[in-house]
């Protein structure tokens, strides 16, 4: 999460919605558009990753949704395949959903503009967002990148992968899909500065003046 940075000062609220499974590549969109276009950018995963790690640690899903602090988004681990696990799994809970959509809806329309990426952002969290963005990828692409990230065992990474992909899309509550009016990025043959290039070149054209 960071602050508007100067591009943005001036700028009324404007906010670009950045959806799409794991490693897809939205997280790298989502913070190349916020700081080329003076936004404000939150990972929203990290709030779920956060809940989910203090659900591991024995606490009530809702409870912590419902205490999460500032502090909870520097916690050590939180990038780690143990968090991502566990925010897949207090994501489909719908009271946990409920207790962060006012926290991300807030940031989400703040002066100067933001981005925000997720699995929900375009579809449930701000369906009016000026941008809709939907980053994806084939899973054995996403399942490479991971298995280059991460190391491991090369099919078990890929069944991850599929795991969490039926796990997201199949919760009763807040699927991972496109909206509607959402523009696909599919990122499978092209390299970061490709996928930023794209994603850019929608945000420019809907971008208003100032």
């Amino acid at each position: 999460m960071n602050g508007t940075r100067p591009g943005g000062a001036g700028r009324a609220s404007f906010t670009v919605a950045v959806d799409g499974p794991a490693a897809a590549g939205k997280g790298t969109i989502a913070r190349a558009i916020a700081a080329r276009f003076g936004l404000a950018h939150l990972d929203t995963g990290l709030l779920y990753r956060a809940v989910g790690l203090r659900a591991a640690a024995g606490e009530e899903p809702e409870a912590a949704a419902r205490a999460l602090a500032a502090a909870d988004l520097d916690r050590p681990g939180l990038r780690g395949e143990a968090a991502a696990g566990w925010a897949s799994r207090v994501a489909a809970i719908p009271a946990v959903r409920a207790a962060l959509l006012d926290f991300q809806r807030t940031f989400a329309r703040r002066p100067g503009g933001a981005v925000l990426d997720g699995r929900d952002i375009g579809t449930v969290v701000c369906p009016e967002a000026e941008v809709k963005l939907f980053v994806t990828a084939s899973p054995e692409v996403r399942a490479r990148r991971r298995w280059l990230e991460q190391g491991g065992e090369a099919a078990a990474v890929l069944a991850e992968v599929q795991t969490r992909d039926a796990r997201d899309a199949g919760r009763a509550d807040a699927p991972l899909r496109a909206a509607p009016d959402a523009v696909v990025i599919d990122t499978s043959a092209m390299d970061a500065e490709a996928a930023v290039a794209a994603a850019a070149a929608v945000v420019a054209a809907r971008l208003p003046p100032g």
